[in-house]
């Protein structure tokens, strides 16, 4: 698959370099780049031409959040291969979520590396950084998941990344677990990290919302854990798939989101029950009443 590479050099004060990459890179990600690379003040983006959408990117650009940051970017053509190689052979340290949850990376550390004393442990061998739960809006989600009575539930899991979610969901007792991404490398992640930990009742699809049908049934929980824009346009489908009482649990997006995303999903009959804020991102639940 051809790619190109687009190496971001941000001039910004250094104790907001790292809110400044994480910002860009969800702003990126908007316009279509699918995984990044860090430096000390870079960020490598990469991107199928066919989904670039320049202009989004450089407007994004133009109105950056933080004011005194500039951003300057050159774009190349990549070469083909796994983006996150040098990130995945260095690993990630074991993410404890609430007391609860440990989530470990299954190529560097075993269980019996872990303390002891958790409800959850869960395996992760990623393909990509994001979705370890080493990222804020993971680490939201999951702590949400963990207060959700999930016994027999079913959960569907938009943009499923390494699987993470739907697994937890899964481990904590969900009936049945659907997840669906349209990176082809994620889907195949996500079956492989379900593998790893026993977790037998979790399809994965490739694809995006559009893929959903009635023959899928309903939901009993939604998990999405995507950029704004996308929950915006998806979120009238996901409610089309939820059951009544349902419950829909969003994050990927910023605090000063929040309002633009309660208004849209009160439109389609949600009510807001819970709001987590972890830095400068916010993870929402709702109901479908």
């Amino acid at each position: 698959m051809e790619y190109l590479k687009a190496v971001f050099t941000l001039n910004v004060a250094e104790e907001d370099m790292d809110a400044a990459k994480d910002l860009l890179a969800d702003l990126a990600a908007a316009a279509g780049f699918e995984a990044f690379e860090e430096t000390d003040d870079k960020l490598v983006g990469y991107v199928q031409p066919q989904l670039l959408d320049k202009m989004a990117l450089d407007e994004a650009i133009a109105d950056f959040p933080i004011a005194s940051a500039s951003i300057a970017y050159e774009m190349v053509e990549a070469e083909n291969r796994n983006w996150n190689e040098e990130w995945e052979a260095n690993g990630f340290e074991p993410i404890c979520i609430d007391g609860r949850c440990m989530i470990y990376d299954a190529r560097h550390y075993s269980q019996a590396d872990l303390p002891v004393g958790f409800d959850l442990q869960v395996a992760i061998e990623p393909r990509q950084a994001f979705g370890t739960g080493a990222h804020e809006t993971t680490r939201m989600v999951v702590a949400q998941l963990l207060s959700m009575p999930l016994k027999g539930k079913r959960i569907l899991d938009c943009g499923c990344g390494t699987g993470i979610l739907g697994i937890v969901a899964a481990k904590l007792g969900a009936d049945r677990v659907l997840g669906y991404d349209v990176d082809e490398w994620s889907v195949d992640n996500s079956l492989h990290n379900a593998d790893l930990n026993g977790v037998q009742n979790m399809a994965v699809r490739k694809g995006d919302a559009t893929t959903l049908n009635a023959g899928d049934g309903q939901f009993d929980v939604v998990v999405a854990n995507i950029n704004r824009n996308i929950l915006l346009a998806d979120m009238p489908r996901w409610v089309q798939m939820m059951a009544q009482g349902g419950r829909i649990v969003f994050s990927g997006f910023y605090q000063t989101d929040v309002p633009m995303l309660v208004e849209a999903a009160a439109d389609l009959g949600l009510r807001l029950i819970s709001k987590r804020e972890q830095e400068i991102w916010a993870c929402l639940t709702f109901c479908k009443e």
